[in-house]
């Protein structure tokens, strides 16, 4: 079992209904994509760990969820603004996109 956090670490997360609108190969990266996501009101560059999951072609017009509010951490040289949710089974083996259900704006609050 994991630690319980409490409600109010929950309502600091700020997760946001988006769509992928490029993916991109990191030269070097064997992992990796460069991904630049629409959250309605902006638009932002994200590194993410899919590329043994999905092609470039499956992730572009995707929607996802983003952790728009995580601290920016640089990989391979790339400001990542965020991240992109995914489950995955324990040996990562198998990684989903978590999607929103149906149609809702970019940049929707995900509570």
């Amino acid at each position: 079992m994991t630690d319980n956090v409490t409600f109010d670490d929950w309502t600091k997360l700020d997760l946001r209904a988006a769509e992928i609108l490029e993916a991109k190969d990191i030269p070097g990266a064997d992992k990796l994509y460069k991904l630049k996501v629409d959250l309605g009101t902006e638009t932002r560059t994200l590194v993410a760990g899919l590329k043994q999951h999905y092609t470039r072609e499956e992730l572009n017009g995707k929607r996802c969820v983003v952790f728009a509010n995580l601290e920016p951490k640089t990989l391979r040289g790339i400001e990542s603004y965020g991240m992109v949710m995914a489950a995955s089974n324990g040996d990562h083996s198998s990684v989903k996109l978590i999607q929103p259900d149906g149609a809702i704006a970019l940049g929707a609050k995900i509570s």
